[in-house]
């Protein structure tokens, strides 16, 4: 993906969102976009009008951290639109960048994943492929283990599996919420070609993905609630969390569970009951979540 592109969208789009009263400025004249104007934004920032215009199209190199942040100021960014921001503007060196490895998950953790038989656990990767998960998960969301590589992944979920969108019942939240994840991980691995391989399988079969990822919206994975419409035991009201694991770099758990004593506890403990075989085992040599080989070898 072109950066310098990225970053120009990026920008627009943010400054796009505002409104001049949003900031405390007065509203001189009509406008012909909305949002704010370069020369509004740049005096927000404390830049000169020619160094934004030159940053928001992707013409300015060794962009301070102190320039960042006044400009995250003046757009009102969240912490993880700051994030994006920095890598979009100061991207790593490719000669620096660390070696991909394949995606796994360590044996020990599985294990721990499968002695969690009440509480619906998986977890993801790089591009939100989906590369390790407990029994009860797959119930809840899905048999992973009979899913193809290719579609062991949320974003393929959400957008082009069916099921998936009967599941959540506010199915429009959690497909923003997915590109919004996904737009992170592609702002951090620009040069993955397996996920611009997912971006443009996904922009080319999805309209609804399509308009959402012309939003340019960005956020971190980590908590909150979701409703789903389970097709055994009906609607559920689970609360989810989000955990980064600091020994695998690009992995992290979710982890989904109900308010005890209230329904969807109980719809949910009956689905453990069901839950007695173990999850298939992935087919001999078949390494977790990898969706190409290119993931076994290190960045030029």
């Amino acid at each position: 993906m072109d950066q310098r592109t990225e970053l120009s969208e990026f920008l627009r789009s943010r400054r796009a969102r505002l409104r001049p009263a949003d900031v405390g400025l007065p509203a001189y004249g009509r406008r012909r976009v909305p949002g704010l104007r370069r020369e509004e934004l740049a005096q927000l920032a404390g830049v000169s009008v020619a160094y934004y215009i030159r940053l928001e199209q992707g013409r300015v190199g060794n962009v301070s951290a102190a320039v960042l942040d006044a400009i995250g100021d003046a757009l009102r960014l969240t912490g993880a639109e700051r994030d994006h921001l920095a890598h979009l503007a100061r991207p790593v060196p490719r000669r620096a960048r660390p070696a991909v490895r394949p995606q796994r998950v360590r044996p020990a953790f599985q294990q721990l994943l499968d002695t969690m038989e009440a509480v619906p656990a998986y977890v993801i990767g790089r591009r939100l492929d989906i590369i390790a998960w407990n029994r009860l998960a797959c119930a809840l969301l899905g048999d992973f283990p009979a899913l193809p590589r290719k579609e062991r992944n949320l974003a393929w979920q959400v957008f082009l599996d069916p099921a998936a969108r009967a599941l959540y019942e506010n199915w429009e939240a959690k497909a923003a919420d997915v590109v919004g994840y996904l737009r992170r991980d592609a702002g951090r691995n620009p040069d993955d070609p397996a996920l611009a391989s997912l971006i443009g399988e996904l922009s080319l079969k999805s309209d609804d993905f399509r308009r959402l990822w012309a939003a340019h919206d960005v956020q971190d994975k980590g908590f909150g609630t979701k409703a789903l419409r389970h097709p055994l035991v009906g609607r559920l009201t689970l609360a989810y969390e989000t955990l980064s694991l600091p020994a695998d770099p690009g992995q992290q758990l979710i982890a989904y569970h109900a308010e005890p004593g209230s329904p969807s506890a109980q719809s949910l403990r009956l689905l453990a009951s069901w839950t007695l075989e173990p999850a298939r085992p992935r087919p001999e040599g078949e390494e977790t979540g990898a969706r190409t080989g290119d993931d076994t070898q290190a960045r030029p």
